[in-house]
């Protein structure tokens, strides 16, 4: 037997030895507890497996994607498409360009966090289920996203590029009812996986609830809830979102009363501040079309002739409802002097008095003064 560097002992280290046999306390019936925790075990590696496929089918989609944008940049910049205007192709090759750096960005972070998670199950524990057995087939990433910290103005810059560059595909989400759809439609839309959407979604909602489509808001509502548990549950198990959706929906799908009450609850909740925050800007909107209409009706004196005529004696008001100068006169001389000529100097300054061409302010006050005595 040689002698030499011996054997390394070290690759048995993590491995789990169940004990779920050795139960034999008389109140518990061991083999069907066995059974659960066994089953429990089993759930969690098909989860993990799971999102393994999940993201190294978003990385392959993410790849074909590219590749199709590569070609199509290539026959653009070879001038294939000769009968579009010079303008036209310039404009679709930086589109292109665009597109092809976004694509290379999502494939290197699928490649690097990839490689983060082979690291990871390198340092799993084995147990019956998967000592002496190959190993998951499938490489998958279960790492904590990249984040930095972000200025409230880079926050709303990247949300207002975002929105208006898929407001199409989003809004196209949240008409989406079914799970299975939605589950589809994020597998070809990887990208719309983030807070981005979920914030556009909530817009949407507001503006529906502004013009009264109750029933369309409630709808994007639900499609908002859905894409928050999805990005919930990234922060949960510390991975990048567009790897835990397929998860999300194979969850919902067969969960049972507990979690559903509570998706529902927080839709309740978001559709309660939707209408709260419609409500506000509805206020808000109303304040400022009535500050709008205040400064145009603005007399030559600077005031508002509803606000003058609102603060006028009953007389003088009716005076003016029908338009009356006898009864104006006789309202006013009903006056003390001095709040007669305060009205009157308001009603000018508003408007709601013209003085005869010719006559100043301080000539009709006068004139008003001399009819009293």
């Amino acid at each position: 037997m040689s002698t030499g560097a011996g054997i390394d002992y070290s690759a048995w280290d993590h491995i789990y030895v169940s004990d779920d046999e050795d139960v034999t306390n008389a109140y518990v019936d061991t083999p069907s507890l066995f059974r659960m925790r066994h089953r429990t075990r089993l759930e969690r590696m098909a989860e993990f497996q799971q999102r393994g496929e999940d993201l190294e089918n978003n990385l392959l989609e993410c790849k074909k994607q590219l590749e199709e944008a590569q070609g199509r940049l290539k026959e653009l910049d070879e001038g294939r498409n000769g009968g579009e205007e010079a303008e036209e192709r310039k404009a679709e090759i930086k589109k292109v360009q665009g597109e092809v750096r976004r694509l290379k960005t999502d494939e290197k972070a699928f490649e690097i966090m990839i490689e983060e998670y082979q690291r990871k199950k390198k340092k799993l524990p084995w147990d019956v289920d998967t000592i002496g057995k190959e190993g998951f087939s499938k490489s998958v990433l279960n790492i904590k996203p990249v984040t930095k910290e972000e200025t409230e103005e880079d926050k709303v810059e990247k949300h207002k590029t975002f929105s208006e560059k898929y407001k199409n595909e989003i809004k196209h989400f949240g008409m989406l009812r079914r799970w299975d759809d939605s589950q589809t439609f994020l597998s070809d839309n990887p990208h719309l996986v983030c807070e981005e959407t979920a914030n556009c979604l909530v817009v949407i909602c507001i503006d529906f609830e502004i013009d009264e489509k109750h029933a369309l808001m409630e709808q994007v509502a639900h499609q908002a809830i859905v894409m928050q548990f999805v990005l919930d549950l990234a922060r949960t198990l510390k991975v990048d979102a567009r790897g835990c959706f397929r998860q999300f929906f194979s969850k919902i799908k067969t969960a049972g009363k507990p979690y559903l009450d509570e998706f529902d609850r927080e839709l309740e909740l978001l559709k309660e501040r939707i209408r709260s925050c419609a409500q506000m800007r509805m206020e808000s909107a109303g304040k400022e079309l009535e500050e709008e209409e205040s400064q145009k009706r603005l007399g030559p004196g600077g005031l508002d002739p509803v606000e003058v005529y609102e603060s006028l004696p009953k007389d003088m008001q009716k005076s003016f409802d029908e338009k009356n100068v006898q009864m104006l006169q006789e309202a006013i001389r009903k006056l003390d002097l001095d709040e007669g000529k305060y009205h009157l100097r308001r009603c000018i300054a508003s408007g709601l008095w013209v003085p005869e061409s010719g006559e100043s302010d301080d000539e009709k006050e006068d004139n008003e003064e001399d009819e009293e005595e």
